[in-house]
């Protein structure tokens, strides 16, 4: 089968490799559609991440499609099922998923190789986090549950309150999901629980997926490039206070200590966009003590939050179609990170 390997930094290559056959209590799934992720970019461009996975590698993360094969003790699916995927399990026993804390678990089960014709689904991921796709739900739609689901997650713990000031830096595919989940009223305690929604002011580089943030609910939008200095801008909309919460959601450090200058004393700030390997910020002592600041690292999702994303996506609420750019085969993935890069497109569907 043909299937997208990556050997390192901007070195992603096509090969032919043998179908992949099911061990006993897994499933094979032939993907239909596997969609494209800023992660997957960041990794194409550093050549590797610091969790999910070791060169060379399989690629990709984001998939939905069809059960092709089942191992031996699989009784709950069976071929032809339409299915979506995690890319990753949590152990269930170790010292913190005894504590429900499933996105620390230090065994967590990831799974790359999204962007072939077939993908091995493992034991683990299987037992927790392989669903069903609603009949009336597209394929594209189905593989944007994962990210969707950190989103998800990054909200709950950002301690958002009902009519909160929040502000989103970052207008990639993630920034425009947290403005899509908050400005319909996602809180903690799931969909509509935030009543009144946020006001979301959102904050990116390109005019064009700023005005996707508007049709996702954003309450204003402000191209960063045009803004002197955004910390001020945002005082300037918030009574001269700040933010309630700030998410930052391009994995930049610079970004990060400028998502901390937009928070208001008491302010929670969501550091979600993951950084290189080692960087890292200043954070000033006086204000982070004296403004009582919540800081918080977020990082992936939890087998919940994967069952929410799917049911927000099915529920249609969202128009989060808007976020599939471009449908391209396997043979132009290459192209497609190129695009991403240059933020021509957002999310490309890609079908092997």
């Amino acid at each position: 089968m043909l299937a997208a390997l990556l050997y390192g930094q901007e070195d992603l290559r096509l090969e032919q490799i043998a179908e992949p056959t099911p061990a006993a209590g897994e499933v094979i799934m032939q993907v239909t559609t596997a969609t494209t992720c800023g992660t997957d970019l960041k990794v194409w461009r550093r050549g590797g991440h610091a969790k999910m996975l070791t060169l060379p590698t399989p690629f990709g993360h984001e998939a939905a499609g069809i059960v092709a094969a089942v191992g031996d003790g699989v009784t709950a699916w069976q071929v032809g099922d339409r299915i979506v995927a995690n890319n990753s399990a949590p152990c269930g026993t170790c010292f913190f998923c005894q504590r429900q804390e499933y996105s620390l678990c230090p065994h967590l089960c990831f799974n790359n190789g999204t962007f072939a014709q077939y993908l091995r689904i493992p034991t683990p991921i299987v037992q927790h986090n392989l669903l069903s796709i609603p009949q009336d739900l597209t394929d594209a739609l189905a593989a944007m549950t994962e990210p969707l689901a950190c989103v998800l997650h990054g909200i709950a713990r950002s301690q958002v309150k009902p009519g909160d000031r929040v502000v989103v830096l970052g207008d990639g595919a993630i920034g425009l999901m947290f403005v899509a989940a908050l400005a319909h009223g996602y809180g903690a305690g799931g969909m509509g629980t935030l009543e009144p929604a946020p006001e979301v002011l959102l904050f990116g580089g390109r005019d064009a997926r700023l005005r996707i943030g508007e049709a996702l609910g954003a309450a204003k939008t402000f191209n960063y490039r045009q803004i002197n200095d955004v910390p001020t801008q945002v005082k300037s909309l918030t009574d001269g206070w700040g933010a309630d919460v700030v998410i930052e959601a391009t994995g930049i450090p610079a970004v990060w200590e400028r998502a901390i200058a937009c928070a208001r004393p008491g302010a929670t700030v969501n550091l979600f966009g993951g950084c290189p390997r080692d960087t890292t910020i200043t954070v000033n002592t006086d204000q982070l003590h004296y403004s009582e600041l919540t800081l918080k690292g977020v990082f992936h999702n939890t087998p919940y939050f994967v069952r929410e994303a799917l049911a927000l996506i099915a529920s249609h609420r969202v128009p989060l179609e808007l976020l599939v750019s471009d449908r391209r085969p396997l043979k132009d993935l290459e192209q497609a990170f190129w695009d991403m890069g240059d933020r021509t497109v957002l999310k490309v569907a890609i079908q092997p």
